[in-house]
């Protein structure tokens, strides 16, 4: 987002993209409506995921499907803190949208440049020194060593075209736009899938060939983004000086958005001590849970929209001292969420086995079990997942990222206690009830937080994270 010549923004060139203002008319309404566009976004995210699982199935084989595979949880950790990090470094430009200040939305969007180039080096010096160390603790079986090493070392390589992308999609989605990243997104899976042809199937590339075309698709989103930032948003237009660093202002945005992309990585550990356990079951599990694991994600990504939705919902009515919408954006979203999650349960039962043959041969009836297990087992916790969800992004929106990330703390202890401590005697049944236990304990944690924060923030006209620039924006009705 470079600076531009743009003198100044008033009221109307501030509202005039597709942003959306979310601190006026039904709750519910808003919410869904910016719901739509973050759940096609979700679906195709996920698709960037089943994209590399089909055509590595099918190209490749089901030890490279298990290599790739076993590389989600570290993938997770380190990935999951990137973007975890993006979304809440844009909490504090939702805040200021929210109270219709110009100033700090360019300012404090300047400042998530230089967060976000401190956070691709650290992540290619961590990729560089330890990738090899974690795949080995978390058991990674022998027979997918190689593959699962080169794979992840590529993407984790190429993070700074992820920042890149969730940058700039974190920013517009502060403002209320949640449309234009999905089209981004959407260019991304086209290329991703035709240099997955191209590199595996064509050049026989193998799965270095997979890693390099997830690099290359996001880092056209990510470019793709930033030139429409550019030429089509002007409230990000940046001015003189909102770039230039500023240890104060960085470091009140980091205490927003590290806690959140730790808050990722708590949940990725725990996720990790999973596979690893997963990995002392064989190889079988391995690709069971992975297929699993991609079918759970497609099915959950309408309960990640609507925390999304939330998240952003939440930090503009905090910047515009409406804690009473607040509440009933929490209300109405809650009963969405739970009506969707019978939906999904019946779609687990019924049809989960089957949409795993899209990475898996359908001779593999074994394999294909073990999936429908795992899914009819976390489908029967899906209320659980939709509260978690609502719950912590709604703290995050409201600033109260540490305060959600210890709920990450209570999530990493269940799943831990029983993946680590029940495998042995359960097996695979243990994996499959650990999700479900995470969910649960931190949901008891969750709610007693909102609660207190909300009684907070209902109490006293909240302040924005940051100090709030000289210049502000005219009060928009």
């Amino acid at each position: 987002m470079p600076a531009a010549p743009n003198p100044g923004f008033g009221k109307k060139e501030f509202l005039m993209t597709t942003t959306r203002d979310m601190t006026t008319g039904s709750p519910l309404a808003r919410i869904l409506a910016f719901c739509g566009p973050l759940l096609l976004g979700s679906l195709f995210q996920q698709c960037y995921n089943l994209a590399d699982s089909i055509l590595v199935g099918r190209l490749l084989g089901v030890n490279a499907f298990a290599a790739v595979g076993s590389t989600g949880a570290l993938n997770f950790l380190i990935l999951g803190f990137a973007q975890g990090c993006c979304a809440g470094f844009a909490i504090p430009v939702a805040q200021s949208f929210g109270a219709g200040d110009g100033a700090g939305v360019r300012s404090r969007s300047g400042q998530m440049l230089w967060l976000g180039a401190g956070m691709t080096a650290l992540i290619m010096l961590i990729s560089t020194l330890w990738t090899d160390d974690i795949l080995r603790l978390t058991n990674t079986p022998a027979e997918i060593f190689d593959d699962a090493f080169r794979y992840i070392f590529i993407v984790l390589m190429g993070v700074g075209a992820t920042m890149l992308y969730n940058l700039g999609a974190a920013v517009l989605r502060a403002l209320g736009d949640s449309q234009t990243p999905l089209h981004f997104l959407i260019i991304a899976v086209i290329v991703n899938v035709l240099l997955d042809l191209l590199l595996m199937g064509g050049l026989g590339l193998g799965v270095e060939g997979a890693a390099w075309a997830t690099v290359v698709s996001q880092l056209a989103a990510g470019a793709a983004c930033l030139v429409y930032i550019r030429r089509r948003v002007p409230a990000l237009r940046l001015r003189r000086g909102d770039a230039r660093p500023d240890l104060r202002r960085m470091g009140a945005i980091a205490a927003v958005g590290v806690p959140m992309g730790l808050q990722f990585s708590i949940t990725a550990v725990g996720t990790i001590l999973v596979q690893s356990a997963v990995n002392s079951l064989g190889s079988d599990s391995v690709a069971a849970v992975s297929a699993g694991s991609r079918v759970n994600g497609v099915v959950t990504a309408p309960l990640d929209a609507a925390g999304m939705a939330m998240a952003t919902f939440c930090g503009q009515n905090l910047g515009a001292a409406r804690p009473d919408r607040i509440r009933q954006g929490m209300r109405a979203m809650t009963v969405v969420c739970f009506v969707f999650c019978g939906v999904a349960f019946l779609l687990n039962y019924f049809a989960g086995a089957a949409v795993a043959t899209l990475f898996l041969d359908a001779s593999e009836l074994a394999i294909l079990e073990q999936v429908k297990r795992f899914l009819v087992t976390v489908g029967g916790a899906y209320p659980l997942l939709a509260l978690l969800l609502l719950l912590r992004n709604s703290l995050q929106g409201m600033g109260f990222s540490v305060q959600a990330m210890s709920a990450g703390a209570a999530e990493l202890l269940a799943r831990s206690l029983v993946a680590l401590g029940l495998t042995g005697r359960m097996g695979y049944t243990a994996v499959c009830l650990s999700g479900p236990a995470a969910w649960l304990l931190a949901v008891a944690v969750l709610l007693v937080l909102y609660h207190a924060a909300i009684r907070r923030v209902s109490a006293v006209r909240m302040p924005l994270l940051l100090p709030a620039p000289a210049v502000r924006l005219p009060e928009r009705k």
